[in-house]
């Protein structure tokens, strides 16, 4: 195939890259879009990106797009139809969709002969089983709403299961693995031969590991004590769940190497905030572990899974019982690895995760092989 770019628009950035085969070329990052110094908008972003690169033989562009709802479990090739099927889902992912639809619709303009394909952040789980995917909640409700798991990082698991099969030299449709994408959003999957039987996020990103500005798991009950003792309007609880908790909520810092640095001059804050964000690591670890009956990898990725050695230690702390440990020389090095001591049950792993690529992978199935999906 001929080169082939990957764009993948967040709420306040674009990330690109480009491959021939599967070389990646030319990337970079436009960042800061409506601040000052910045792009004005998405749609000035993309065209800066396009901007940047040459567009000759340019065989298909691949986008990421976060909420494929429950139609899409597979790559897509975009047409009319299948933007009216996004743009329909912005009300579950509002700060992304919008944002992966600019990015569309630019690149539609300015190159309409180019096929381009839609890679979901949510279809990598639309494995989960229904028990998985179901609130007990009163169904109608819950089908009218839309509500269920759909769970997100979906790209980040694939790539992260799929690359950690490949570093234990087994089979991955053979490989039962645990990923932990820990980065600002943090979420944890159980991937059972490739498939999605688990995942920490989800009806929306908020749910599940303790993130840098999202509080994870709570008790229901608190968004209705806030807005009847506290008299918090439903905005303003959002605003504080997904902005103002987390390690933010904890320590007064977003950033894991802020919280490390500050936990090791003594900041009690920082301690709990430190000691909280690990415990629920390890519940799902044990929790995923019940549910796979076989565990053959636990993998950390992503910013703070694959650079903060104390918590890859303190998270799976005290669980040699199951057949988990860490060695401390191999946790203290880099790159790709397995990070447990040698002929442990269950090989503990880094890996760096790379969500271009594995978007350009499927882009290239896709393309391969357009039966329809």
């Amino acid at each position: 195939m001929s080169r082939l770019l990957v764009l993948n628009c967040g709420s306040s950035s674009v990330k690109y890259r480009s491959y021939s085969g599967d070389t990646a070329l030319d990337g970079g990052l436009v960042e800061r879009i409506g601040e000052p110094g910045g792009p004005a908008d998405h749609e000035a972003a993309v065209r800066e990106v396009l901007d940047r690169l040459d567009l000759t033989d340019l065989a298909a562009v691949g986008h990421r797009v976060v909420h494929g709802g429950t139609r899409f479990a597979e790559p897509t090739l975009i047409d009319d139809e299948v933007l009216r099927a996004i743009r329909d889902l912005v009300p579950l992912a509002p700060l992304h969709n919008p944002a992966n639809l600019v990015g569309i619709e630019v690149v539609r303009r300015a190159l309409p002969d180019v096929p381009q394909v839609a890679v979901f952040d949510t279809a990598f789980h639309r494995t989960l089983p229904d028990s998985a995917a179901r609130y007990a909640i009163d169904t109608a409700t819950a089908d009218r709403f839309r509500i269920r798991r759909y769970g997100f990082h979906g790209t980040s698991h694939a790539y992260v299961s799929r690359r950690t099969a490949e570093l234990l030299d087994r089979p991955y449709g053979d490989t039962n693995t645990i990923s932990l994408h820990l980065g600002n959003g943090a979420s944890a999957c159980a991937v059972a031969g490739g498939r999605s039987v688990a995942t920490s996020m989800g009806m929306s990103p908020l749910e599940g590991l303790v993130m840098g500005t999202r509080s994870g798991d709570i008790d229901p009950t608190i968004v209705f004590h806030l807005r009847r003792e506290g008299g918090m309007a439903v905005d303003e609880i959002d605003d504080l769940l997904n902005h103002r908790s987390g390690l933010l909520g904890l320590a007064g810092a977003n950033d894991m190497r802020e919280v490390l640095r500050r936990r090791a001059a003594g900041d009690r804050a920082a301690g709990l905030a430190f000691d909280v964000y690990t415990r629920r690591i390890t519940g799902y670890v044990g929790a995923y572990y019940a549910l796979l009956g076989r565990l053959d990898a636990i993998t950390f990725t992503a910013g703070v899974g694959e650079h903060a050695a104390e918590v890859r230690a303190a998270a799976l702390a005290g669980l040699d019982r199951l057949g988990i440990a860490v060695d401390p020389a191999r946790n203290a090095d880099a790159g790709d690895r397995v990070i447990s001591p040698p002929g442990g049950p269950v090989a503990v792993c880094v890996v760096a995760t790379d969500e271009e690529r594995e978007i350009a992978r499927e882009t290239r199935a896709l393309l391969a092989d357009p039966a329809p999906r």
